[in-house]
């Protein structure tokens, strides 16, 4: 199965290029009994959002640490740059691990990926703009025969029936997140180790981002007003929406979340020191500049 949330569809995908609007009209219905029944299940490249984890992990019973561990593999999104998670086949096999021969044994909480097919989210965002757009493609693989099945109905009604509009809504802010950083490239820099581990953690690992949230050294950094504290930390959803905010601000410096005065004043000077610094090593160069105006040039 191809990955359906991301910005542009591929050339070699089986993604058709036309792209088209919610009230699309598509043929298309997967049931027990048609002969392709699994195939899809079987071969597996399925990428998981923040949702889809936190979802499985509480259907599971376990931590989002311990499914990040057990049934997941990280990827690079793009070159030296953040990082993706995606499903874990079966051991030295390509199949779901959740496949059963009457389907998907987590099915009421199928990642997004898996509720789209075969219908592709394509989220895209303007350089100069915030809002991401969404439009929808069509994917048409040879071993799906669903295509041919009589069922006809809009996109907006595919995905109220494949119970998408959660997890688009819950997962608008990380997608928004994504399509900045791909869209921003080199303008912002590569980003430094930290940030890439506080991107995945604050991400993918909501209990991991939890205790960071409510530990001291949080505390220490941030003045987040006690009420906001206490409601964000017992409530999943308040407490990953809060992880896309937190992730603007590491990110892209986006100052929504107030810094204690002490670390302000800190990293002001911190900057004002780093431009001392600079301007002092540009004059001192120019200073030796002007004393030998031939130094570093070939003899």
């Amino acid at each position: 199965m191809t990955s359906q949330t991301s910005d542009t569809p591929f050339n070699t995908s089986p993604v058709l290029p036309e792209t088209f609007g919610a009230d699309k009209e598509i043929q298309f219905e997967c049931k027990k009994g048609i002969s392709c029944w699994n195939a899809c299940c079987s071969n597996i490249d399925i990428s998981l959002t923040p949702y889809d984890i936190l979802r499985l992990a509480r259907r599971m019973e376990i931590s989002t640490t311990e499914f990040l561990r057990d049934y997941t593999v990280p990827y690079e999104m793009e070159k030296d740059g953040i990082a993706g998670v995606k499903f874990r086949p079966v051991e030295d096999g390509t199949a779901c691990r959740f496949m059963r021969p009457e389907g998907c044994d987590v099915y009421s909480d199928r990642p997004t990926a898996c509720r789209y097919y075969p219908v592709a989210l394509l989220s895209m965002r303007k350089q100069d703009e915030y809002v991401d757009r969404d439009s929808w493609a069509l994917v048409k693989e040879d071993h799906c025969k669903g295509h041919a099945e009589p069922r006809r109905l809009t996109i907006a009604d595919y995905r109220k029936d494949q119970g998408v509009d959660q997890y688009d809504e819950l997962g608008r802010g990380w997608r928004q997140l994504v399509l900045k950083k791909k869209s921003s490239g080199p303008s912002i820099g590569r980003p430094s180790l930290r940030s890439r581990q506080l991107f995945f953690m604050a991400s993918y690992d909501l209990d991991r981002f939890r205790a960071f949230v409510a530990s001291e050294q949080f505390r220490n950094l941030f003045a987040l007003p006690e009420p906001e504290l206490l409601e964000i930390l017992p409530d999943d959803d308040k407490l990953m929406q809060f992880s896309f905010r937190f992730l603007r601000q590491v990110m892209f410096g986006e100052d929504t979340i107030p810094f204690n005065e002490t670390v302000a004043a800190a990293r002001r000077e911190k900057v004002k020191e780093q431009i001392r610094k600079a301007e002092n090593e540009a004059a001192a160069k120019m200073a030796k500049d002007d004393e030998d105006p031939y130094a570093g040039m070939d003899d």
